[in-house]
């Protein structure tokens, strides 16, 4: 995994590239990539690319970048593997093209080359970059559709800025006045919800889509694959096998998807927990290898208590033969790594510590790649959401048709609902009539009409009102516009906001900040392809029954483990013990964050 940083000074009117503040963006990100570091700048000083290199595929120098072609005209800075990369490669081979190195990166430039943007259909891997065409005198930027890989870029209207990462884009000339939607968006969601940040001049590169800037200025950026819209196509052809043929095959694509995400010229190690989805993938790679490498990651607090995922992610590690590591982590850690984190920390959220810390593992044993369970959830549908939502959309739907019937219960309820339980529930009727509204309703954190208390009141509505969100979440869940809030709907709508702009992004930080590529074969094109028509044939699918047939040596009990989900005990460690300074304890020090945070510009 890499850093990606670019500059091109498209209009006549702007100054040529600074090369030290391209570099200053680059090196921002040095944990991206302490491999080695590289830049590239165009004869007439209107373009810049650089790169910070974390060596998994062709150690070798040559594979360093930015990389040009043969010719000098292309240019690329790549961040992300392709895990199809060999296979390309022999097809380009079979027309005649010719390779200088073993990297995934050239197969991408010849790719390029041969077919030009529609090279994207062909690739299989998570991927963000930026690639400078000197034919058209044009950059493409380009991000995956999951959005595993992060891309963000500043316009002013003269100059384009791309990184990695937003506080490397800090670190050059940009509008940092804030961004109401963004703003708005994390107050919402404890994240900040895509293509919003916190500044008004960054915006963050959709999954799925490309961008092409040209001497004639940006263009909008436009989806080539979008994962709900895969999911609506595919959930509208349900396969006609039977319910055995159908674990079959969600079994061969998994082995498939595992098989694919192993590639790398570096050892592979897996995260595992006491989940089924890192049980399956760990199973799989033990059956390939030997003696696969697994990391637990446990917590003081928790020994001993049904939140200990630690014994029974022990016993299966025996069970499979692998080379198994267990870390704990205590207050104490925390208390320790805690202002690092928040350093680290690209965007806000309300997450990410737990991956923090079993990157932090993976790097103190060595693991330079290692597999995560993260995207089973979303598609096996393992999340409450999967339940609340069309329970609550049906509770709300017959009354969402009397107009401002919901509205007016919600502000007669508001003040009395909020004082008994969850101020959510207010808006039960007002926002529960369609399924996007009611997935709101279950994974937001601050309800709308909160914002004004909680933010600049001014800044809220306009934040609310750009965010749209209520319009992109039903877009979202349209999958199966008949059966609106199913299981399916239910799926593209936690892939597209609450995975892919909270547990993917926290996922990339909280990884590259301990130089650790975290690799997602739950996230795989190809799997999800095969795996939603079976789903939509055969709805009653449950994790544990594919999990089954997947995996048929996996203990009972853990079949049968009821769902807690990876818990971190953050209120333990920010609630001081007694007795202590409370002015400096963690609960003294999460106090001074927020205040700074409300303060931030």
């Amino acid at each position: 995994m890499c850093g990606v940083a670019g500059v091109y000074a498209y209009s006549s009117s702007a100054p040529p590239v600074d090369r030290a503040e391209l570099r200053a963006v680059r090196d921002h990100m040095a944990a991206r990539g302490p491999d080695g570091s590289g830049e590239w700048f165009s004869d007439d000083r209107r373009v810049g690319l650089a790169h910070r290199r974390l060596s998994i595929i062709d150690l070798s120098e040559r594979a360093a970048q930015p990389m040009a072609s043969a010719d000098g005209q292309l240019v690329i800075s790549f961040n992300g593997e392709i895990y199809n990369y060999r296979k390309l490669r022999e097809g380009l081979q079979s027309i005649g093209r010719v390779f200088r190195t073993e990297s995934d990166t050239e197969v991408l430039l010849q790719l390029y080359e041969e077919y030009g943007e529609a090279m994207l259909h062909m690739l299989r891997g998570m991927y963000a970059f930026a690639l400078w065409d000197g034919r058209k005198r044009a950059m493409l930027l380009v991000r995956d559709p999951f959005g595993i890989k992060p891309l963000y870029y500043a316009n002013d209207y003269k100059t384009l800025r791309v990184a990695s990462q937003v506080k490397a884009l800090l670190q050059s000339p940009v509008d940092t006045s804030p961004e109401p939607a963004g703003r708005a968006g994390y107050y919402l969601w404890g994240s900040v919800p895509g293509p919003w940040t916190l500044y008004r001049g960054i915006r963050n590169l959709q999954a799925g889509h490309l961008m092409w800037v040209s001497e004639h200025g940006a263009q909008a950026p436009r989806p080539y694959c979008n994962i709900a819209d895969v999911i609506s196509q595919a959930a509208g052809q349900p396969s006609e096998c039977t319910r055995a043929d159908a674990l079959e095959e969600l079994r061969s694509a998994l082995e498939r998807s595992v098989a694919a995400h192993l590639v790398a010229d570096v050892p592979v190690g897996v995260f595992l927990s006491a989940g089924l989805d890192s049980a399956m993938i760990c199973s799989m790679v033990a059956a390939t290898h030997a003696q696969p490498r697994a990391l637990t990651l446990g917590f003081s607090e928790y020994a001993g208590t049904g939140d200990d995922e630690v014994p029974m992610a022990q016993a299966l590690a025996a069970q499979l033969g692998a080379d198994h590591t267990t870390t704990m982590v205590s207050r104490s850690d925390f208390r320790d790594d805690r202002d690092k984190l928040l350093a680290a920390m690209d965007q806000p959220s309300i997450d990410g510590v737990n991956t923090w810390f079993v990157a932090r593992a993976a790097a103190s044993q060595g693991i330079k790649v290692a597999l995560s369970g993260l995207g089973g959830d979303e598609l096996f549908g393992s999340y409450p959401s999967f339940k609340d939502v069309p329970r609550m959309h049906r509770l709300a739907r017959p009354f969402s048709r009397v107009p401002g019937l919901g509205l007016g219960v919600r502000k007669l309820s508001a003040p009395l609902v909020s004082r008994l339980t969850s101020p959510k529930y207010a808006g039960l009727l007002e926002y529960g009539g369609t399924s996007g509204g009611a997935y709101l309703l279950r994974r937001g954190l601050y309800m709308p009409w909160e914002l004004p208390k909680v933010m600049d009141p001014d800044m809220a509505r306009q934040g609310w009102n750009d965010l749209q969100t209520i319009a992109r979440l039903g877009i979202t869940g349209a999958a199966q516009p008949d059966k609106p809030g199913n299981r399916l709907a239910v799926s593209a709508m936690e892939m597209s906001w609450y995975m892919r702009n909270q547990l993917l992004r926290d996922t990339d930080w909280a990884s590259m900040a301990h130089s650790v590529e975290i690799r997602v074969p739950f996230l795989d094109l190809a799997f999800l392809k095969t795996a939603v028509p079976l789903f939509a044939a055969h709805p009653r699918l449950t994790k544990s029954t594919v999990a089954a047939a997947v995996v048929p040596a996996l203990p009972a009990e853990l079949l049968k483990r009821h769902k807690s989900g990876f818990t971190v005990p953050v209120r333990e460690w920010i609630t001081d013990a007694p007795g202590a300074d409370r002015a400096r304890g963690l609960r003294g020090w999460a106090n001074q964050v927020l205040a700074a945070y409300d303060g931030a510009p």
